[in-house]
């Protein structure tokens, strides 16, 4: 029985996963030993078992049983969402997680899994009416009640990987690229707003001289900057009108009204995105265009990542004997930064690894998807694994100065039970998908 069930698993998919959970535990290991505890170690391995109890058990479910149920599934979700925003326990000034007594969870990673499921199964059964405007408004209508609950807590962070996941499904299933166009410049105006705001206002106070660029900023300062840009789209868009002009090509009068409308849905949103999220929030997502402006405040994480990822040169410093980390100048060694870690204790050798082990992770997600028998599976393979790289490419390229400091861990490695978990009841829904494909039920 167990070689049988050892012969059905799909070791090139398991093996990566296995070597990213266990360069994980070794570097959630290392971080904590500043604090002489394992406290930290010990809360992972168990969220490590647990996770795979739950992998195990929903590798066993079929998984259209979740296209069956998914409004259910969604409502729940949504149930989730809310109830952490009643129960839920304040921590670095978000309210997203909620006290279960020995343990701590955060809803929002579980949410997520069940949004893809659900958002999948929409999909599923309305993928011939992909480019219908009614069907694109219901699907960021769905979006938009997990963005609004999640963004009251308030975590930006984890509002951002659903957009990307949206991006990929909606091109999955043939939605023009316009529309895909429109849905970009949407969230660009919507988060771009209160940042630019930010910026300016950050980069004046530091650069407090006469030139050029200190001098535009300030004027974007003193007047509107919704003014500005709106300004700015109006001859962008002028600029395309006048091209399409002079090439002949005939487009749609539709197409400049949807832009339009995109465009006042866009400064209307950067309103409440605006207050609902905190100074610190916004500071630490466009510190990392220049981390000079605040060295001592928000820049500072991403300087001390940086030196410690090169300092680590090419076979690290050894596990527990990185300096950056051990004497505590980076901070959130054991979530945020922890890939910083790995830098630094094991080298570009164990970066460059842990980047190739979690790329032939995504690999073999991408080829569960492609060998699914039907299209729900489809979708959800490439949901999960738009979510990983997503998590991925942020994470790592946050840590190296890159990428702006959102807070997001890198999935399967950084220290945090909930995201754990969730991220193996993924894993059990994909090899629920590849068992299905390969006919092992």
């Amino acid at each position: 029985m167990i070689n049988k069930t050892l012969y059905k698993l799909d070791w090139k998919f398991f093996i990566p996963l296995i070597v990213l959970i266990g360069i994980g535990l070794i570097s959630v290991y290392s971080a904590c030993t500043k604090y002489e505890t394992v406290k930290y170690f010990v809360t992972q391995l168990i969220s490590c078992l647990l996770g795979s109890l739950a992998c195990f058990f929903l590798s066993k479910c079929h998984y259209q049983m979740y296209k069956k149920f998914s409004v259910l599934i969604y409502i729940i979700s949504l149930l989730l969402l809310c109830s952490v925003l009643i129960f839920g326990t304040l921590k670095r000034g978000t309210k997203g997680w909620l006290n279960l007594g020995l343990i701590s969870l955060q809803p929002v990673e579980i949410a997520k899994i069940m949004f893809i499921l659900a958002i999948s199964a929409f999909f599923d059964k309305n993928w011939k009416q992909a480019n219908h405007i009614y069907f694109l408004i219901i699907s960021l209508m769905l979006l938009s009640g997990h963005v609004m609950l999640i963004m009251l807590q308030p975590d930006f962070s984890s509002t951002l990987s659903y957009f990307p996941i949206m991006m990929i499904l909606f091109f999955v299933i043939g939605v023009k690229c316009f529309y895909l166009l429109c849905i970009v410049l949407l969230v660009v105006i919507t988060i771009g707003i209160p940042l630019l705001k930010t910026f300016t206002l950050m980069y004046v106070e530091h650069f407090n001289k006469n030139t050029l660029l200190t001098n535009v900023l300030t004027f974007c300062q003193n007047i509107n900057v919704r003014l500005v840009t709106a300004l700015i789209i109006f001859i962008l868009l002028l600029i395309i009108w006048w091209v399409l002009h002079k090439l002949k090509i005939k487009f749609s009068i539709s197409y400049p009204i949807i832009l339009g409308c995109t465009f006042i849905l866009g400064n209307i949103l950067a309103i409440p995105v605006d207050n609902s999220l905190k100074n610190y929030q916004k500071k630490r997502f466009i510190v990392f265009l220049n981390p000079k402006i605040d060295s001592k405040g928000f820049g500072y994480n991403i300087i001390q990542s940086k030196i410690a990822i090169g300092s680590g040169q090419f076979v690290g410093k050894g596990l527990r004997r990185g300096t950056q980390t051990q004497l505590g100048f980076l901070p959130e060694q054991h979530t945020d930064f922890i890939f910083s870690l790995i830098g630094e204790e094991g080298g570009w050798i164990m970066a460059q690894c842990t980047i190739i082990f979690y790329l032939i992770f995504i690999w073999r997600i991408l080829l569960i998807a492609k060998e699914s028998k039907d299209l729900y599976g489809s979708l959800v393979a490439i949901g999960f694994a738009t979510m990983f790289m997503f998590y991925a490419v942020i994470n790592i390229g946050m840590t190296m100065g890159l990428m702006p400091v959102t807070g997001m861990p890198l999935l399967l490695i950084s220290y945090g039970g909930s995201s754990m978990v969730s991220s193996l009841c993924a894993v059990g829904i994909l090899r629920s998908i590849y068992s299905q494909s390969h006919d092992y039920y």
